[in-house]
């Protein structure tokens, strides 16, 4: 077989990862890892949506359904900082695929379910292929698309997993009058066993993974991935283009506290744990804190579906620019904007027109600003231990989602009003947006 020779084949492969050009497989891949995060988006989501259904039948009080949800979480944040690891080790693909299907069939056993310690561990091992998803999908995206689009690219990802949480709500309507809470999960599962075939069937390794980390087949493999791109085929891999990190997990996760990474790292985990604490007191308490001031059920319910689609409009209007303005400057902008939203949203008359748009807006600007960090992320390390640094990026920053909320709760119950938790929760936007501004990531 013809190939190339070693020489030159470094450039080929930095001419199809970082060329300009925005191709018919690139696209496939991003839709590819989108569709895989809306299906996650919805087994997550569905949880929230039966909640009422399962205790009611199962007779679960609200402490033990709110259980259900800790190790959900729990599962998230673990699977992020410690599965997406291996894929640093293993490779984007086959971390992916064993993730899908480790989803799929646990939410379609969530079906079966009948007493709480089933929906403990079935829940918190889905919650680990979940977490494992998102932090390897995002790497993978990062790693086919040229650096000017690459933060676009990990935006889009993650803009799945809102798609598929606003798909749970519509589907529901269709699925549960006639096969109950049980059917979500069992529809649930059954498209994520889809998607995962799909993606064990289209999804390529990345090519950069490959050249790096050099596993048995790597040319093999790469020259099939070539041919997809209509490139000819290697005669040899060409010397590593970056130094290699860890060769374990643990080794991967000293890398990131490694003296060149140590305060991009320690600003990254800052700036993720505030916006997540900000984000989750806005989706745990804005339909209670409106029915607090007056409002009816309906009005917080329309509040909190306006501030989820707010952030999936933020997730591509922050790619978008960042293909033409520094990513860390974007983000910065977005969380000050955020913050000045909320402190707006304190003062404004109770008026219901004006408050529904203002939590739009910071539904833009806040989420918006999160999901940037995604693709700072994804930029800032190699790609010996990109999903290691996206992993707990996402990871300790979701340990954010237990504080924000708790603390939002003793101040409730504190009395404090609405405008008050508002001022409060915009103070740690105004800190994660002056780290973020520190990071200076393009």
């Amino acid at each position: 077989m013809a190939g190339s020779s070693t020489a030159t084949a470094a450039a080929q492969i930095g001419d199809i990862v970082d060329s300009g050009r925005i191709d018919l497989q690139r696209v496939l891949i991003v839709l590819l890892c989108l569709c895989l995060n809306m299906v996650d988006g919805f087994d997550v989501t569905a949880m929230s949506i039966t909640a009422n259904a399962i205790g009611g039948e199962l007779g679960l009080a609200a402490d033990r359904i709110g259980l259900i949800f800790s190790f959900a979480l729990a599962g998230m944040v673990m699977g992020a900082m410690f599965l997406a690891s291996v894929s640093d080790l293993i490779g984007r693909r086959m971390t992916i695929v064993l993730s899908a299907f480790v989803v799929a069939f646990t939410v379609f056993l969530t079906g079966y379910a009948s007493t709480l310690p089933q929906f403990l561990g079935l829940r918190f091992v889905s919650g680990l292929g979940a977490g494992a998803l998102l932090a390897s999908q995002a790497a993978l995206a990062a790693e086919y698309c040229p650096d000017r689009y690459r933060a676009l690219a990990v935006t889009s990802v993650t803009a799945g997993y809102p798609l598929g949480a606003m798909l749970t709500g519509m589907l529901a309507g269709y699925i549960m009058p006639d096969y109950g809470w049980r059917g979500m999960f069992f529809f649930g599962g059954a498209a994520t066993f889809v998607m995962a075939l799909l993606a064990l069937a289209f999804l390529p390794e990345s090519l950069k993974f490959l050249l790096e980390k050099r596993p048995p087949g790597a040319l093999e493999t790469i020259n099939k991935i070539l041919a997809r791109f209509d490139r000819p085929a290697l005669s040899g891999i060409p010397a590593a283009e970056e130094p290699q990190a860890g060769t374990t997990v643990a080794g991967n996760m000293r890398e990131l506290l490694a003296p060149r990474h140590r305060r991009s790292t320690l600003k990254l985990w800052a700036s993720f744990f505030l916006c997540f604490c900000a984000l989750y007191f806005l989706m745990s308490w804005i339909p209670a804190l409106m029915v607090n001031s007056g409002f009816s059920e309906e009005t917080g319910q329309l509040a909190f579906t306006l501030f989820n689609l707010g952030g999936l409009i933020g997730l591509f209007v922050v790619g978008g620019l960042a293909t033409n303005f520094r990513l860390t400057n974007v983000v910065s902008v977005f969380m000050f904007a955020a913050a000045i939203g909320m402190i707006v949203f304190a003062f404004a008359p109770g008026e219901r027109t004006l408050l529904l748009a203002l939590i739009f807006l910071i539904g833009v600007t806040q989420q918006g600003g999160l999901v940037g960090l995604y693709g700072v992320a994804a930029k800032i390390y190699p790609t010996a231990i990109r999903s290691t640094g996206v992993g707990w990026g996402i990871g300790l920053g979701r340990t954010g989602a237990v504080v924000g909320p708790a603390i939002a709760g003793l101040l409730i119950a504190g009395s404090v009003s609405m405008a008050g938790n508002f001022m409060i929760f915009a103070l740690p936007m105004v800190a994660a947006g002056v780290i973020a501004y520190l990071l200076k990531v393009r």
